[in-house]
């Protein structure tokens, strides 16, 4: 159980952490950019540029990660058939999110038609909001209760901020919404994948 793709899994879990450092930079700046657009237009420029350019680097970061439900299949598959399918739709969505969102990413970069942001969004955020809900904590009776109300916290916060993405409206789409939203799911994540 140590060849190239659990090396490779090894590897990009790792970059977990530093995913949730960089979103909680996108968000405050988005927060930063709100607070001073009307203001100070340079320091909200700069603000703007700050944001979008975490939001790419956050998807740069997470390059590769659907190999782990691709690794967690191939290790562990299930014994039984029912353990087998059981297995598959707990990973199936975390691989389709992260794969479309490579997709998702070249779009927005220029790489791909730009047509296809707002198609990948879609199946991206989709994918995201189900796996989102599969997710459980672990641990003690008081610390599964916290995991839980942090997933539960950053499974409303990734609705709004899928729902901005997919069907835009005046209150998803606010920057506030957005930056709040934003550090929810960041620091529930941080909580949640922070070492014991």
């Amino acid at each position: 159980m140590n060849d190239t793709v659990d090396k490779l899994v090894i590897f990009l879990a790792k970059r977990d952490g530093i995913d949730k450092l960089v979103k909680t930079f996108q968000y405050v700046s988005k927060l930063g950019h709100w607070h001073v657009e009307t203001t100070h237009p340079d320091a909200a420029t700069r603000f703007k540029q700050w944001e979008v350019s975490s939001g790419l680097g956050r998807k740069a970061f997470r390059t590769g990660r659907f190999l782990t439900g691709f690794n967690a299949l191939r290790r562990g598959p299930g014994a039984t058939p029912t353990l087998k399918v059981l297995s598959v739709l707990a990973n199936a969505g975390e691989m389709v999110y992260f794969f479309f969102d490579h997709f998702l990413w070249l779009s927005r970069i220029g790489t791909l038609d730009a047509k296809l942001a707002r198609r990948m969004s879609f199946i991206s955020a989709f994918e995201k909001m189900v796996q989102k809900m599969r997710q459980r904590g672990r641990g003690k009776i008081r610390a599964e209760r916290v995991m839980r109300l942090m997933a539960v916290a950053a499974n409303v916060a990734d609705l709004i901020i899928a729902l901005a993405d997919i069907e835009p409206n005046p209150f998803c789409n606010h920057a506030v919404t957005l930056g709040i939203s934003g550090l929810v799911s960041a620091w529930a994540g941080w909580y949640r994948n922070w070492p014991s």
